[in-house]
């Protein structure tokens, strides 16, 4: 294997790495900000059911008032009803008094289903009470779980960005410029040839093209993959797997461990 290509499979693992980091410290506050968003909504939707809890009570309070006068109006009619002298007076109160009685059934029955109202509305407040609490509590934990974590990221990414520099420096000018220039195109740079395909775009090789890769006398060039243009490389401990020191171990871990 080329030695650049061995250093820039190390370079990939910690461009990658720095990737997953900063990607992870742009998500977190994203995510923050989305259970924010959801945990007002929640407390908007038990405001409404509050609002319209209190508004009830408003209005029973109003029904029993007007029920109450015309009841009043009522004791007080008949008492005129008892001093009447004719029968259109006694007809114009026995009128009056029929549509106040009419007025406090109506009430009576409209103050029922308040109250019923009522009832519901409070199993929705219970609901969103919970709902509530619910999303404080993931709120406050995924707040809390998002400063730790960055805080670990932005120290993580510290010591990889100095690996980085590090392996960048001992890397040649010429394979460094073509990593930069396919890694920016493609997002990686270097594919691992598994089964005669290259691993990220699953295309075949040419069988001349992948003897050789295989070829462990060939590092004088780096090959790159016909179809996707990234650079390959071939682990040759697929070759032997009976003589490999750490199971599932990768080609770019063990160069990794070695340095």
């Amino acid at each position: 294997m080329h030695p650049d290509l061995e250093k820039l499979i190390v370079l990939q693992t910690h461009d990658v790495e720095a990737k997953r980091l900063r990607d992870e410290m742009v998500a977190l506050p994203k995510r923050v900000a989305e259970l924010d968003a959801k945990a007002k909504a929640t407390r908007g939707q038990r405001a409404v059911v509050v609002d319209l809890i209190a508004k009830e009570e408003v209005l029973r309070r109003r029904q029993e008032l007007d029920v109450k006068s015309h009841q009043e109006k009522i004791a007080r009619v008949r008492k005129q009803l008892d001093l009447a002298t004719t029968t259109v007076q006694v007809s114009a109160f026995e009128h009056e008094i029929g549509f106040a009685q009419a007025e406090v059934s109506r009430l009576e029955d409209a103050e029922l289903e308040s109250m019923e109202r009522s009832e519901a509305l409070e199993a929705q407040r219970a609901v969103a009470d919970e709902a509530v609490a619910s999303d404080e509590m993931i709120l406050e934990r995924e707040r809390a779980r998002a400063t730790e974590t960055i805080a670990l990221d932005k120290a993580a990414l510290a010591a990889v960005e100095q690996q980085r520099a590090a392996v960048r420096a001992e890397i040649g000018e010429d394979a460094l410029s073509m990593y930069d220039r396919i890694a920016k195109s493609k997002g990686t740079a270097v594919s691992e040839a598994v089964n005669q395909k290259c691993s990220v775009c699953q295309m075949m090789m040419r069988p001349q093209r992948w003897n050789d890769l295989r070829d462990r006398s060939n590092d004088e060039t780096m090959m790159t993959c016909e179809t996707c243009g990234r650079l390959l490389y071939y682990d040759p401990a697929r070759d032997a797997p009976q003589r490999k020191t750490v199971p599932g171990e990768s080609i770019a871990a063990s160069i990794i461990r070695s340095l």
